[in-house]
């Protein structure tokens, strides 16, 4: 299997800067996530990712913010390792394609391989104020957005072919011009020339991360995607979820192994499986339960105050679609699956998805936590998984230190780095599109 950190702090119970160890603005300190770096590098994990918004969260009364800038931060974690891959989060809605062109493929250049960008949409309003737009865009808008925010990106990464060098030092001829191309792109969004100024990095192509369930997401993963972030809290959804997109990948002219399944789980790892659970309980208190039902109940498209925490909520209780605002198609289409199987409350589906997140929440002993995602990966529910620590000062290390030794001992992880570029170690072929468009 293939495994990413999230480094998300204070955790993904996001309540979890409450409990007695906690530092409330671990967030912010570039040695706490330094030290995460080496944690996960000693433990040869493929790579590290942060999540990102460009705007404030509206819970900050409640909880931190994600805090500084990913790009800068995981930039300086790859200056201080040398094996670790980084997966950078980065908005299609809020940037520019040549801009975040350049930027990923210089961090390829100076990481030596190791790059990636997960692009995601946005989908807070709160973003829009700050770029100056009136309104924050539609779900479809964005998608189409973010489809031609990824052709562009893409031609560009592949605007110098590889003979491009000639480095002729007596006739001082040092490139052939007719190997480096503009684009000329002119669409409805974006009008760019290109070339980018500079070939290539080691990967060709840095890894491009995409998470989205909706039709406009499953599209652009099946199109742009090396890895795909998703959600499921149960086996059959995520099964079902991979062949999908699998399956897109081979009708959009791809092969189905080009494209990589990366399950999001959140981990509370202990010593025994009672200490987990009377963790997992402590973090359980640190939710503010009565906003978070409300939220849940908004997500599913049911009437504020319509249950109580403790009211089950059946399938034959949900509306037949759902709402085209609240959380990701992803995570929505998780949580009815959840309800189908049996009715859950509202403190029951906060608690299972980390205080909200989405996320199925693994608790136990290292043991118990190797066997699921064993019995997972088995299932072909994922290529992988990007584990996501529940109390990221305790359970990343306890991930790293006791359940990977078990992964690889049963030879399901590698035990050291297979290969110098993340591309390489995700097992994914190089990608570019040389050759029939210039010609």
């Amino acid at each position: 299997m293939h495994l990413n950190l999230s480094l998300m702090t204070p955790g993904h119970f996001r309540t979890a800067w409450r409990l007695p160890h906690a530092d409330p603005v671990a967030h912010l300190d570039i040695d706490h996530f330094t030290r995460l770096a080496h944690i996960a590098e000693n433990a040869a994990i493929d790579a590290v990712f942060l999540g990102d918004g460009p705007a404030i969260h509206s819970d900050i009364a409640d909880a931190p913010g994600t805090g500084i800038d990913p790009l800068v931060l995981l930039g300086h974690i790859a200056a201080l390792t040398d094996n670790l891959g980084v997966i950078v989060t980065s908005s299609t809605t809020y940037n520019s394609p040549y801009n975040l062109a350049r930027r990923f493929q210089a961090l390829d250049h100076v990481t030596k391989g190791r790059s990636a960008v997960n692009v995601v949409t946005t989908g807070t309003s709160a973003a829009a104020a700050n770029y100056g737009l009136a309104q924050h865009p539609g779900k479809e808008d964005r998608y189409r957005r973010a489809w031609e925010f990824l052709e562009v990106v893409t031609r560009l990464w592949d605007s110098w072919e590889p003979d491009w060098l000639i480095a002729d030092k007596e006739s001082g001829r040092y490139a052939d011009p007719t190997r480096i191309h503009q684009i000329d792109h002119r669409g409805e969004f974006f009008s760019v020339a290109g070339p980018l100024p500079v070939p290539a990095g080691p990967q060709g192509r840095p890894v491009l991360v995409q998470a989205g369930g909706s039709e406009g997401g499953l599209k652009l993963a099946a199109d742009f995607a090396d890895v795909v972030f998703t959600v499921a809290q149960t086996p059959t959804k995520a099964v079902e979820f991979r062949e999908d997109i699998r399956s897109r990948a081979v009708a959009a002219g791809r092969h189905h192994d080009d494209i990589k399944i990366s399950l999001g789980v959140v981990v509370l790892v202990a010593d025994s499986d009672a200490e987990a659970t009377a963790r997992a309980e402590q973090l359980y208190a640190t939710l503010p339960i009565e906003r978070l039902t409300a939220e849940l109940l908004a997500n599913l498209g049911l009437t504020e105050g319509s249950f109580s925490p403790d009211d089950p909520i059946s399938a034959s209780d949900l509306p037949k679609a759902a709402p085209s605002s609240g959380f990701s198609s992803g995570f929505n289409a998780s949580t009815r699956a959840l309800i189908a199987e049996r009715p859950h409350t509202p403190r029951q589906l906060v608690q299972r998805s980390a205080g909200g997140s989405g996320h199925r929440l693994l608790v136990g002993s290292a043991e118990r936590v190797a066997d699921d995602l064993q019995a997972w990966l088995a299932a072909g529910a994922a290529d992988g998984f990007t584990i996501m620590p529940a109390d990221t000062s305790v359970d990343l290390e306890n991930f790293a230190t006791q359940v990977v030794p078990i992964l690889q001992r049963r030879g399901l992880f590698q035990q050291e780095y297979r290969a110098p570029t993340l591309r390489e170690r995700l097992d994914l072929r190089p990608r570019c599109g040389f050759g029939a468009k210039f010609e």
